[in-house]
């Protein structure tokens, strides 16, 4: 008998370790795989038995159902995992064997398409490899949406004996784990997506950024490293091709500012994580000075299944500009969150409503945040709106690392938006005055309105046109978008503090 448990973190943190050990006794000649999460959170720990070659689910499990699971008996069974309508309605590139296989298995993942896009890299020349990324239409999914050839082209092109290649992976927004998720699930592909960069723009030697609230991640990309440079897929010989690339993991301090590429550069180099003024770019004077690609996990990860299948393959999903996938991350108020891979241009009600099945209390929805902290807290009357990232700026919001927080009718929209400005003040790293000082101010001027000061209200306006102008990088710049769009699509939060006052 072989079964699956996932040793992702969601799954531990709801009980999977002590699952393992009832299933450790329940069977004891079974075979236990290790595997990262499916992406279905609300039934984690999930307990995958194959049975005839077909995997059948059980969850949420516990200890006590271990005996019964075993047996085929229990009241948790699923059925197939892959019919299941979660996993049914995916389009699964990134996350392909993510849940499937044991992440620190080579062979396993060898055996499911793994080093097939890195041994076709390799048969070509680096300007090949990058007019492939650009034909893919791939996109940073760290939050930017920059086309990622036409940055690898700017590292290709410029002139130094040494590049780099940098994975951000220093993933602070709240409501998402996507690059969590595939750390754990499937570090190989981080790495050859880090391989195929580097022959591609002519760097030999890697770097990935990994914030230190990650220690599961930390330990599994620092084996899974180990493993690949043992087996030759880093090193001065990639795959016996000649060319070299290695790499190194370094963990972050716990600073969000410095998922800003500059300033996660200054941290590298060992310095306080500070933004830089651009130019220069760090495409051309990065870490150490250096030509330098800085890529999120997703956009590197997803690398290798362009070049498995195809840019054309890839670039065959999506809408408008926004070809490929998006990985969905799903958080808040909802009753069925977790992780959800789909061609761009569904819409934020399907996603809401549909995929997540609305609230977990059960109570209208009343707002949705997209992109993280930054991102903007959209009604109801924006859920027509496709999620591709010039639609949802169309839309007066942010697509950003494409994680989604839904909340109920019982929240204060003005209470989140004095939480968005908080946020900013506190994770400012003090270099330009517009973030520095507007923040705090802007806390303060919420305060006024709370207060019932209604004469604050074109205050913080004009506060913030200033920050959203004047920052020197996105902390401070779209701080703005989740103040004002709870203050121009929940204008009765804001009326009733007034009244209230009076």
């Amino acid at each position: 008998m072989k079964i699956y448990v996932p040793m992702d973190s969601a799954a531990k943190a709801l009980g999977a370790e002590d699952v393992v050990a009832a299933l450790r006794a329940a069977a004891p000649g079974a075979e236990i795989v290790r595997t990262g999460s499916r992406g279905m959170i609300w039934i984690e720990p999930l307990v995958e038995v194959e049975r005839d070659g077909v995997r059948h689910g059980y969850g949420p499990a516990t200890p006590e159902d271990a005996a019964a699971i075993v047996a085929g008996t229990s009241d948790k069974a699923l059925g197939p995992v892959d019919e299941l309508d979660w996993m049914k309605r995916q389009t699964r590139l990134t996350f392909a064997r993510v849940g499937v296989i044991d992440p620190l298995a080579l062979a396993d993942y060898e055996a499911h398409g793994g080093l097939a896009g890195l041994r076709r890299a390799l048969a070509m020349t680096g300007q090949e490899i990058v007019d492939e990324v650009k034909t893919s239409g791939l996109r940073g999914r760290g939050g930017a949406g920059f086309p990622t050839g036409i940055k690898w082209q700017t590292v290709h092109d410029a002139p130094g004996a040494q590049k780099y290649i940098v994975c951000n992976a220093d993933e602070g927004d709240s409501g998402t784990f996507a690059d969590r998720m595939i750390m754990e699930g499937d570090p190989f592909t981080l790495i050859e997506g880090m391989v195929i960069a580097g022959i591609g723009v002519g760097a030999t030697k890697g770097y990935v950024y990994l914030r230190s609230e990650y220690p599961d991640a930390i330990a599994v990309m620092t084996r899974a490293v180990e493993i690949a440079r043992g087996a030759g897929v880093l090193g001065a010989d990639v795959l016996g091709s000649g060319r070299a690339f290695d790499m190194e993991i370094r963990k972050g301090a716990g600073a969000y500012v410095c998922g800003e590429e500059t300033s996660l550069l200054n941290s590298l180099e060992g310095k306080r994580g500070v933004v830089r003024a651009k130019p220069p770019l760090p495409a051309l004077e990065g870490f150490l000075g250096r030509p330098t690609v800085v890529n999120n996990v997703i956009s590197l990860a997803t690398v290798p299944v362009i070049f498995e299948k195809g840019a054309a393959h890839y670039a065959d999903f999506g809408l408008g500009r926004s070809r490929g996938t998006v990985t969905l991350q799903i958080a808040g108020n909802v009753a069925r969150g977790g992780l959800f891979e789909t061609a761009f241009g569904i819409t934020l009600g399907e996603v809401v409503n549909d995929l997540a099945g609305g609230t977990a209390t059960g109570k209208p929805v009343k707002a949705v945040q997209v992109g993280g902290p930054l991102g903007a807290y959209l009604p109801v009357t924006r859920f027509d709106t496709p999620l591709g990232y010039e639609e949802m700026d169309r839309g007066g919001g942010l697509l950003g690392h494409a994680g989604l927080v839904v909340f109920d009718d019982r929240t204060d929209m003005l209470s989140m938006a004095r939480f968005a400005m908080e946020f900013c003040a506190i994770e400012s790293c003090g270099k330009c005055t517009p973030c520095r000082i507007g923040a705090v101010r802007g806390v303060e001027t919420i305060d006024r309105i709370a207060e019932g000061d209604a004469d604050a209200l074109p205050l913080l306006t004009d506060l913030c046109e200033t920050m959203k102008d004047g920052s020197l990088c996105a902390l401070g710049g779209f701080t703005p978008f989740p103040v004002m769009s709870a203050v121009t699509h929940f204008p009765d939060d804001f009326a009733r503090a007034k009244e209230a006052a009076e």
